[in-house]
């Protein structure tokens, strides 16, 4: 994700970043490398847009160094593209993002055949 005019980086707790910016919102990132050998694909894309919505949060993904999309449509993951290996960022500035983005994470990164009922 690319910083927006005026940010701050602050190192949180887990050593991944969190942008800060001059109004004091803090924008959550997990970088993760697709789990699923076929990328983000068909049924994985449809259960990882479904554990983003079940989140409750607003949530982008973005290719690394990508244009970020909403996470909770479908064309808009199957419109990126990810293939397996490749590395991806989640990012949200809402309240309990943290928790939010580790479980998407973890989700992408062990490329879950079915959604987990934790998410």
């Amino acid at each position: 994700m690319r910083a927006r005019a005026g940010a701050r980086r602050t190192a949180c707790h887990n050593g991944l970043d969190n942008l800060t910016d001059s109004k004091g919102n803090t924008m959550v990132e997990r970088r993760v490398n697709v789990g699923w050998a076929e990328g983000l694909h068909a049924r994985p894309a449809s259960i990882f847009v479904r554990a983003a919505t079940a989140a409750g949060i607003p949530v982008t993904i973005a290719k690394a160094g990508g244009n970020p999309v909403n996470a909770g449509s479908m064309l808009a993951v199957l419109g990126l593209g990810a293939q397996g290996g490749e590395e991806i960022v989640l990012a949200s500035e809402a309240e309990g993002a943290e928790a939010a983005l580790d479980r998407l994470a973890k989700l992408v990164a062990e490329g879950l055949e079915e959604l987990p009922e934790t998410v």
